[in-house]
């Protein structure tokens, strides 16, 4: 069949982008920075007893609550809300990326947990990432890269999720952000700084008509954004499913704009199955706490962090205590590094979760937290079921995002998606962008003669940080659901969060708004002008390297108290909250 004028003409910018991505490397662009904050901006505290939406954007959050209003389920609000995010927060997340969803049954009472995380091409191997030299590629000329985008998982696993739990037709769902998309929104200062900051953006044949003036420019703060390709694109998503990208014009858009560097095709595509797999649950002193398996490293991680403090009696210490940013950090170190040894894509490696969490090898772990030196740098531990891997350091890009939802029924949704870096791919396809979730494999696939967890393998998972937790009380009922976006320093918000309102009485509130501090299995990280620095000589003499740097996460939940429902807004970014 000849190409069609649409698909030559993306086939054609795809080849001006490949030669763009040629240009010079950008200096910021080699090591993972956090997305720059906005100010600090408390959001009202909404209490409800019925139902409540919390996301990342007040329209995406209106979007929501539009449905619950009308009896939709928590994944009917959740479908509505991330269409919306598509459009007015399209940095972080969107229908061309991916995600993972943690759904609470009230009817049944059972946490389930949903995979939507990208997969590599067939053809993909495990020196994706290596120049001719063997040499890692900088993440500058990775980002921007055909090699980098992965099939986007985030359609097929909320279409999964609406088979089971959607009480409203799947094309009502969309309407909010295809009128949106016509009429346009504001720019708002988050989005406008991180198009103002991106030095690949404007240079982008198929991102920068968007987001750009004529003269290269981001478009003004303020200014209204209309995206009417998006709109065609919903509209086509509403009529016909996920099948639309999966087995339609749309799939074949994304094939002919990846151009002749790619190796993504629609067979890809057709074979994309988002996963059903069963939610990480384990007791911690009073409570259950749920989160995603692997490919997902933050259930396990998070569960190791709560599990090494929880006997050291840490609600005695304030919420940025010395000895408390201490042990936090010391936990952080050793969790990271079983992380970055153990976790990939289980249906790939055999990932041993139940050793990394069995609460024997945890006491042993626990028992290497000196309370008065630190560690400095943390080896992987030995837990039972685990094989021979190589380590794998390589941090994700931090633009993400996370919402929180729960319907009338009692029925809970946390879910974090993402397109990865800021911006994604930086290519546009039909009005959205496009990921780069392949640069979250290790670069390098052997490292001390072991072959990494998590190299590039054809049909693979990369490992991700992303941490959607539900907790439960004693009587197995729903408590707290949390998450944020943040890169591979997502585990630290979530956990210091988690430590923070169960067990430092902090109101949830409160909580997300805390200064942040943790390790990563490197330098102890303390977010930078929150008051942290009197800690820094104390904390140099318990022998650790400290980092002060802006730590901007993005955490959104709610946390029952007595017959209500309270929401937690992170202040360093755009959310909001609305309930009934």
């Amino acid at each position: 069949m000849a190409p069609s004028h649409r698909t030559t003409a993306l086939a054609l910018r795809a080849a001006l982008l490949a030669l763009l991505c040629g240009l010079g490397s950008p200096a910021w662009a080699e090591q993972p920075l956090p997305e720059g904050a906005t100010g600090y901006r408390t959001a009202p505290v909404v209490t409800a007893r019925h139902y409540l939406a919390v996301t990342a954007h007040p329209l995406a959050t209106q979007a929501a609550a539009g449905i619950l209003q009308q009896g939709g389920s928590a994944i009917d609000a959740a479908i509505a809300a991330q269409m919306m995010l598509t459009l007015v927060e399209p940095q972080s997340s969107g229908i061309g990326g991916g995600g993972f969803l943690l759904y609470y049954d009230a009817k049944r009472r059972q946490v389930q947990a949903y995979d939507g995380r990208e997969t590599a091409p067939a053809k993909a191997r495990s020196e994706r990432f290596l120049d001719a030299a063997g040499e890692p590629l900088p993440f500058s000329k990775a980002v921007a890269s055909s090699k980098a985008v992965g099939v986007p998982g985030l359609l097929a696993m909320l279409g999964m999720a609406h088979a089971a739990h959607g009480t409203k037709p799947w094309r009502v769902l969309f309407q909010p952000a295809i009128d949106q998309a016509r009429k346009g929104f504001a720019i708002s200062p988050r989005l406008y700084r991180l198009m103002h900051d991106d030095p690949l953006l404007c240079r982008s044949p198929t991102a920068a008509p968007y987001f750009c003036k004529p003269d290269g420019t981001p478009r003004a703060e303020g200014s209204r954004l209309a995206i009417p390709a998006l709109a065609a694109t919903l509209r086509q998503l509403a009529r016909q499913g996920p099948a639309a990208l999966y087995q339609g014009q749309l799939g074949r858009d994304i094939v002919a704009t990846l151009g002749p560097e790619g190796d993504l095709d629609t067979a890809d595509l057709a074979r994309y199955r988002a996963v059903q797999r069963p939610a990480l649950c384990r007791p911690v002193l009073a409570y259950t706490v749920c989160g995603m398996p692997p490919p997902s490293s933050g259930g396990i991680a998070v569960i190791q962090m709560l599990s090494m403090l929880a006997p050291q009696n840490v609600g005695r210490y304030a919420p940025a205590d010395t000895q408390f940013i201490h042990r936090f950090a010391e936990a952080g170190r050793l969790a990271y590094a079983d992380r970055d040894h153990y976790v990939a894509d289980p249906d790939f490696v055999a990932v041993p979760s139940e050793g990394l969490l069995d609460p024997g090898y945890l006491r042993k772990r626990a028992a290497l937290i000196s309370p008065e030196r630190s560690m400095g740098h943390a080896a992987p531990g030995q837990p039972a079921g685990a094989a021979q891997q190589g380590q794998d350091s390589l941090s994700e890009r931090p633009s993400t995002t996370h919402m929180v939802i729960r319907d009338a029924r009692g029925d809970i949704v946390s879910m974090t998606s993402s397109i990865e870096d800021a911006f994604g791919n930086r290519r546009m396809v039909d009005g959205f962008l496009l990921n780069n979730q392949l640069t979250d494999f290790a670069f390098e696939p052997v490292e001390d003669g072991q072959p990494v967890a998590n190299r590039v393998e054809g049909g693979k998972r990369p490992r991700s940080s992303m941490s959607p937790i539900i907790v439960l009380d004693t009587k197995g009922e729903p408590l707290l659901a949390i998450g944020s976006p943040g890169g591979s320093a997502i585990i630290n918000y979530v956990a210091q969060t988690l430590v923070a309102v169960l067990w430092q009485r902090q109101t949830l509130a409160a909580a997300v708004a805390l200064p942040h501090f943790g390790s990563r299995n490197g330098s102890t990280e303390l977010e930078t002008n929150r008051g942290l620095e009197a800690q820094v000589p104390l904390l140099r003499g318990m022998g650790h390297e400290i980092k002060l740097i802006d730590l901007n996460s993005g955490l959104h939940g709610m946390m029952r108290r007595g017959p209500v429902w309270e929401s937690g807004v992170d202040p360093r970014r755009e959310g909001s909250a609305q309930g009934q």
